[in-house]
Order: C-alpha cells, then sequence, then structure tokens
C-alpha cells in the first residue's frame, strides 16, 4: 500500500522526480569530493558566494540551488518538494512546474546578492534548495489566489499562509539559516504563480 501511495503522489509528476534525483546526484557528489561541511569543497562546486558573483562568477546562481549541507537539510528539502511538488504539477504542467522551480530559486539567489551588496545581510556561503521549495509555496499561493473562488481554495490558502509564517518563524530563531533566501524565493514563487496558472482548471484535470 506504501508502494502504491508513492506512485500515486508521483502520478503525472516527472519533474519533481528529476529534480529530486539532480538533487540527490548533487549531494553524493559533494560526499565524493570531500564532504558537505567543507567551506572549499562547496565553493569550488558552486555554493553562492555574493561577492563571487559580483565578480563574475554568475554560475553561482544556479548551481548552489543543488547544494546541501548535510542528511536532515538535503531531507528536508526533498520531503518538501515531495508533498507540495506533485499537486502543483499536476495542475500547471511540468514544464511550467520547473520553469517555477529554477526561475524561484535563481530569483531567491539574486536577491540575496542584492541584499548582501547593497549592505542588508551579511556576506555568507549560502547552499541549498529552500529558495526553490520556497518559490513552489510561492507558486502555490498564486495559483489559489487566481482561483480562489475554487473549491477550498479559501482553506488552502490558509494553509499556505500558515507554512510561510512558521517558516519565517524558524529562520528569525536560526541565525545559519539564509532567511533572505527563502523570501525572495517566496516573492519570486508567489509572481510566477500567477502569471503561470492556468486560466481553466478543467483542463488540469
Amino acid at each position: 500500500m506504501a508502494a502504491s501511495a508513492r506512485r500515486n503522489q508521483f502520478q503525472n509528476a516527472p519533474a519533481v522526480l528529476i529534480l529530486i534525483a539532480i538533487n540527490v546526484l548533487a549531494f553524493l557528489l559533494e560526499i565524493s569530493a570531500g564532504g558537505w561541511n567543507d567551506p572549499d569543497v562547496l565553493h569550488r562546486m558552486g555554493a553562492l558566494e555574493p561577492y563571487a558573483v559580483v565578480k563574475g562568477e554568475y554560475w553561482r546562481l544556479l548551481t548552489a540551488l543543488f547544494l546541501h549541507g548535510g542528511f536532515l537539510h538535503l531531507g528536508f528539502n526533498l520531503f518538501a518538494l515531495y508533498v507540495l511538488g506533485p499537486p502543483l504539477e499536476r495542475a500547471i504542467g511540468g514544464i511550467r512546474f520547473a520553469a517555477c522551480y529554477l526561475i524561484s530559486g535563481l530569483g531567491s539567489s539574486v536577491g540575496v546578492v542584492a541584499l548582501t551588496t547593497l549592505g542588508f545581510v551579511q556576506a555568507a556561503q549560502v547552499i541549498g534548495a529552500s529558495g526553490c521549495i520556497m518559490g513552489v509555496v510561492g507558486a502555490w499561493a498564486g495559483f489559489l489566489l487566481r482561483h480562489r473562488h475554487a473549491p477550498l481554495a479559501k482553506q488552502r490558502l490558509a494553509n499556505i499562509g500558515l507554512i510561510v509564517a512558521i517558516q519565517i518563524a524558524f529562520d528569525l530563531s536560526t541565525p545559519q539559516v539564509s532567511m533572505a533566501a527563502h523570501m525572495c524565493g517566496l516573492v519570486a514563487g508567489f509572481l510566477l504563480g500567477l502569471l503561470l496558472a492556468p486560466r481553466d482548471l478543467r483542463s488540469q484535470r
């Protein structure tokens, strides 16, 4: 029964499966390169370092999204993607979902770089898919707001609001977490959710 539930969760959600696989593969490469706790290893693999990006290392805006600082960090992000991703992908389509995930992550990275260079946040090495995941949360909010008259839309919007509130509380109480990355990803995802939401839900069965 558990296997059947997993199959149902991933039914018509190939983009989520591919993104999970890429994150796991990147984490295995981190381990083989010397470990996820070594800043030098993370630097070589493309961690987000704002001033390095300003100097022209733009690839870090993307590569950092697939690096993680341990099994717990990876597991938390992939579990959130596993729960939130498939229903959104089924609603908006695989290509739109992948675009939302990646663009939200890039928006998160760009936001961190901008806020760092402007002096609003301290420079730090940033890794993880959290900006992408918060982008998925934001996209859900935009999608549900666009279809706020659909059944259960208001209840689900309230649930999304609760998730955001919990995330903000966690960020404020955990100094090593990049709240800037999370909030920038959330805003980018929300805007994308408004843009990518199909007008006719009946076509997204």
